[in-house]
């Protein structure tokens, strides 16, 4: 199978040691591509610098995550825009809402969230606006209030992650957005309720990502020592996620990769 892994933190100083060999796993395991997750001033920029130093298989997002919220500023605004400048940066984001955290206080978090998504309607192509890579955990209520603010404006939009409720799901497909799935998939204390709701999530609409290092899935055997999750560990994530859909894993991994492409605009791998 060949994969696109959405969501790879591939910025994080644990893959510092590394970070060739971790991308050669990957290839080894069929990823062929990666989106790569810039969430704040410092990380986004750090994701572009490494996209370009391989093209056509390393892509960016540009953003700042509701956790770091406090630091968007008119200067952070600016230097988003500039990044989102360069073609191998496909999506805005990681931005949205975190309620279960509250690392940053909640008007700013809906502050930079609104000018975000601004940046995506500014940078429409064609009257489409820039993809949008999204968070939300614990705020949908709020989420889904100033999404509808920019309803007709903003182009393709992906749940990264998904983690919620079937009321989250449904609202989410019924306007079209896709959704993101992770190794918590694989969790036993945590994801359980995903294995009924992945059921109902289009194959048009479904995408796959690690999220690594982050959400190593916990049913992988055997697991690495350091637990750190790697873009190499997607077919397991892939591999659960076509039994828990009741489809083959070959047809999983096509249509995965079919969304992701062209939600991302890539070039073919």
């Amino acid at each position: 199978m060949q994969l696109i892994d959405i969501g790879l933190n591939l910025t994080n100083d644990s893959f510092d040691r590394d970070r060739d060999a971790v991308w050669q796993r990957a290839r080894d395991a069929g990823v062929r591509q990666a989106i790569l997750t810039g969430a704040s001033r410092e990380h986004s920029p750090k994701a572009l610098e490494l996209a370009l130093t391989r093209p056509g298989e390393w892509f960016a997002t540009a953003g700042v995550h509701p956790h770091h919220a406090t630091e968007y500023t008119a200067e952070c605004d600016a230097e988003m825009r500039a990044l989102h400048a360069h073609p191998e940066v496909v999506a805005v984001g990681e931005c949205g809402l975190d309620y279960f955290r509250d690392f940053s206080p909640r008007p700013a978090q809906r502050s930079a969230f609104e000018r975000q998504l601004q940046i995506a309607v500014d940078l429409a192509v064609d009257g489409v606006g820039k993809p949008l890579f999204l968070h939300q955990r614990d705020a949908h209520a709020d989420f889904m209030a100033m999404m509808k603010n920019f309803d007709g404006r903003i182009g393709p939009a992906v749940v990264h992650c998904f983690t919620g409720t079937r009321e989250e799901l449904f609202d989410y497909l019924d306007n079209d957005w896709y959704i993101g799935i992770t190794g918590w998939l694989c969790d036993e204390r945590r994801g359980e309720h995903l294995r009924e709701l992945v059921k109902s999530i289009p194959a048009h609409r479904l995408m796959v990502e690690t999220d690594a290092p982050y959400l190593l899935p916990r049913t992988l055997r055997p697991l690495p020592k350091d637990r750190r999750n790697e873009p190499a560990f997607l077919p397991h994530i892939v591999e659960e996620l076509a039994r828990d859909r009741g489809e083959d894993p070959a047809t999983t991994a096509a249509n995965a990769t079919a969304a992701s492409a062209a939600f991302f605009r890539l070039p073919a791998a």
